[in-house]
């Protein structure tokens, strides 16, 4: 997926996607997870949470590496709400992750490699811009896609005995 226009994305936002693509490959190195990590960064550019998919080790369908990072935001400003948050994820969001942001009020989404299987955020849905939701997230997905879909294809190639590509 090609990146985002300038205006779309800066530096900052290229440097948050690296820490999350760090969590990513952590999660495959340490854990056998598959190489998911999200970063959730308050309006004031602080770090609020960060995670890595953590479903297979937890036994928990629900623990995506969005999902993590906002729970963990969640509990650092004592609050369900994430108003003005900027959550940065490798993997374009599945729909479960999506109606989660809607429902946590994200107030922007990147995302680095596009899901042409469960893709939420444009790809096979776009749970998030439907216009019957009463909350809108931006969106900027591709960044830093090419490298986030390499370490995914790489990990699934692995599983399946084949070398990287």
């Amino acid at each position: 997926m090609q990146e985002p226009a300038d205006h779309q994305v800066d530096d900052r936002d290229r440097a948050w996607m690296r820490h999350a693509l760090a969590l990513a490959e952590r999660a495959a190195r340490e854990f056998d997870e598959i190489p998911v990590g999200a970063v959730l960064v308050g309006p004031d550019g602080a770090l609020l949470g960060e995670g890595w998919n953590r479903n297979i080790g937890d036994h928990d369908p629900s623990a995506h590496a969005e999902i993590v990072a906002m729970r963990a935001g969640g509990k650092a400003l004592g609050n369900h709400r994430l108003q003005g948050c900027t959550l940065y994820v490798t993997l374009e969001p599945c729909a479960m992750c999506a109606m989660a942001m809607v429902h946590a009020r994200i107030g922007r989404l990147v995302f680095g490699a596009s899901d042409p299987k469960t893709g939420a955020a444009g790809s096979v849905f776009d749970l998030i811009a439907d216009p019957r939701h009463n909350h809108r997230v931006e969106v900027a997905g591709g960044v830093l896609g090419d490298e986030a879909g390499g370490r995914l294809r790489d990990y699934f190639r692995a599983k399946r005995g084949r070398p990287p590509g």
